[in-house]
């Protein structure tokens, strides 16, 4: 039988590594940093610390993805109840957008999970890794998705794919650069996640209305 005393000492030691990890990972890129690194900066003297709690890296990321995935899935339930069957491209954007930056505005300061993300979905098989998860653990996001591709159902399917490339790319990135901003010091003016979920949204319908230019 294990002592709660044990289990409460394992639990804090996960959380430690997990908190490290991702600290690491988003400000160096996953394959620069060793399980190693990780045990030794969470304070481990067993340096196999990391693969004793979660297995292997590819486990250690799927675990910090999930740690904060479900208060993110939670928001994003509460805005996709409260748009009562709403037509307009910019509601859906805001349920795709929304949920990630209230979420980080709700931590302390600072954050880093904005830019692990951004670390682990420039690597190809860790992208993919990172959108599967996800979208298995998030109805509400695909509902979202689902509503946002009814909006623009006219582009051609080759415009769709690209664009929904772009939007990605824009949400990951644009998250990262102001989670960062935030810790340098440097955000521009009086910038909030909140105003920067705004301009993300604002440029993010006017990506997806924009016109298709003639094929030759």
């Amino acid at each position: 039988m294990v002592s709660h005393g044990k289990s409460d000492r394992s639990s804090e030691t996960r959380e430690s590594i997990l908190m490290t990890a991702e600290r690491l990972f988003a400000l160096h890129g996953v394959a620069a940093v060793s399980n190693r690194q990780i045990s030794e900066e969470a304070g481990q003297s067993n340096n196999f610390a990391v693969g004793y709690h979660f297995g292997t890296k590819q486990d250690l990321i799927v675990a910090i993805i999930r740690r904060h995935q479900q208060p993110i899935e939670q928001r994003r339930a509460e805005l996709m109840a409260q748009l009562s069957g709403s037509t307009e491209l910019r509601d859906y954007m805001a349920c795709l957008v929304r949920p990630t930056t209230d979420y980080l505005a709700s931590l302390d300061q600072p954050t880093w999970y904005a830019r692990f993300v951004a670390q682990v979905t420039t690597d190809p098989t860790l992208r993919e890794l990172f959108i599967s998860d996800v979208r298995s653990s998030s109805v509400s996001m695909q509902r979202a998705i689902d509503g946002m591709f009814q909006r623009v159902s006219h582009l051609p399917e080759p415009v769709l794919r690209a664009r929904g490339d772009m939007c990605r790319l824009l949400i990951v990135h644009i998250c990262a650069e102001h989670e960062r901003a935030v810790q340098e010091g440097s955000a521009v003016g009086d910038a909030t996640w909140g105003s920067t979920a705004d301009g993300l949204i604002d440029a993010l319908v006017g990506l997806w209305l924009a016109p298709v230019a003639p094929t030759e």
